[in-house]
């Protein structure tokens, strides 16, 4: 089968995000994904009605929501304070890195990895100012944390939410944690493994000296308070919607602009406010759509998979396959590929599981493994003129990704 011309741009676009220059212009994640984009409408890889088709807009809504919440956390000063608050106590690099992926990793299991990206990163970026900490260290503590720690639960990613919804497991929230929360712990701490391995030259014994942090506004503030609580008061409602199956197909777009409705209503910075949303992550994200999409309809992945004759129930080729998948076409679109294989065979809930965490960790092989990868790279790129390398991420990304699927290949099929 020749490559598909929408397989071609794809490639071309994973070279031009790892070289990241052409010339003397050097090109944003965003800008070289969005051209390619463009290329696949151009050349009538996909048609105008086909590429909305494939443009999520319950995504779309829920990233410019979180957004929204995660600019006005930053403005007001209220997540630095509350980063000071939570790692005040640890004292030396190794000991903050540890909660950092731990605590980040624990919270991603119910805010969805990219809430915790893009809450996550104005603080290891105020660590890594204030205490002199190596930037990539800190960008990276927190996509593996976010990424890692979203494995186990049926709510921490999108992926794991096809998966939950998709039949093949009865009890969701008892599942995800009875076959994927152990190794997800031993898998974050391996990741700090690595990571030591990495930088070794940051995991000195000088004490890190955690000044007292102040809120810049405080009514601004006091509107995050809200907004935070609305959110936890969001999940927990969606969390308790899906174990008791009181609605069929929610959405969790709403726990977003629930979450993004104080600040719009009631914030006298709301303009400034929207103005400094990410939009270019936005761009991304539709951009992505569509590229995928047009990868999605030439059916090359599907043709790859069928003419291998892989058992897709078993385990190790369920993770290989979805970790090696997820870098041409994205998780989500991976899952929902995979779940429709599956519709024809006779799944076990270890299948499930390892569909949800191959899929899930495949995030951390290269940048574009995962949104949430790119919320960070283009948030500290944009924000603190900080760059995380696609070969940055990759060195480290390809071990903990490595180990990561042992560990759960050996844990699923015990």
């Amino acid at each position: 089968m020749l490559l598909p011309l929408s397989v071609i741009v794809l490639a071309v676009s994973f070279v031009l995000i790892a070289v990241r220059r052409v010339g003397s212009v050097r090109l944003q994640i965003w800008q070289i994904v969005l051209g390619g984009a463009i290329a696949v409408l151009v050349t009538g890889q996909i048609s105008v009605a086909a590429a909305i088709s494939y443009i999520d807009p319950t995504i779309i809504v829920f990233l410019i929501g979180i957004f929204i919440l995660g600019e006005a956390l930053t403005s007001s000063g209220y997540i630095q304070y509350l980063a000071y608050r939570l790692f005040k106590r640890f004292r030396f690099v190794d000991h903050l890195v540890l909660a950092i992926l731990f605590s980040m990793g624990f919270a991603s299991m119910f805010m969805l990895n990219d809430t915790m990206a893009i809450i996550g990163t104005p603080v290891v970026m105020f660590f890594s100012a204030r205490e002199g900490i190596n930037q990539k260290l800190m960008l990276l503590s927190l996509a593996f944390a976010i990424t890692i720690g979203s494995v186990a639960s049926p709510i921490g990613n999108p992926q794991n939410l096809l998966v939950a919804s998709s039949g093949l497991v009865k009890e969701p929230f008892i599942a995800f944690f009875s076959y994927l929360l152990i190794p997800t712990m031993v898998s974050l701490f391996v990741a700090y493994l690595a990571l030591r391995l990495f930088f070794k030259g940051e995991f000195h014994n000088k004490p890190l000296m955690h000044d007292h942090i102040r809120i810049k506004d405080n009514e601004l503030s006091r509107l995050c308070r809200l907004s935070m609580i609305l959110l936890g008061i969001s999940i927990s409602v969606y969390v308790v919607i899906e174990v008791f199956n009181l609605a069929q197909g929610l959405s969790f777009a709403y726990i977003a602009v629930i979450a993004a409705l104080p600040i719009l209503l009631f914030s006298k910075r709301r303009v400034s406010i929207v103005k400094g949303v990410d939009w270019p992550t936005i761009v991304f994200f539709i951009a992505l759509f569509v590229l995928v999409g047009s990868v999605w309809q030439s059916g090359f992945l599907q043709h790859i998979i069928n003419s291998l004759h892989l058992d897709i129930n078993y385990v190790p080729t369920v993770l290989i396959v979805n970790v090696v998948g997820s870098q041409f076409v994205s998780n989500v679109p991976m899952v929902m590929l995979y779940l429709k294989l599956l519709e024809y065979t006779h799944a076990t809930a270890a299948t499930a599981m390892a569909l949800a965490a191959g899929s899930t960790i495949a995030g951390n092989l290269f940048i574009l493994g995962a949104a949430s990868n790119v919320i960070i790279v283009q948030m500290a790129e944009k924000r603190y003129r900080s760059s995380l390398s696609f070969f940055d991420f990759a060195k480290v990304g390809v071990v903990v990704t490595a180990l990561s699927m042992v560990i759960y290949w050996a844990f699923l099929t015990v």
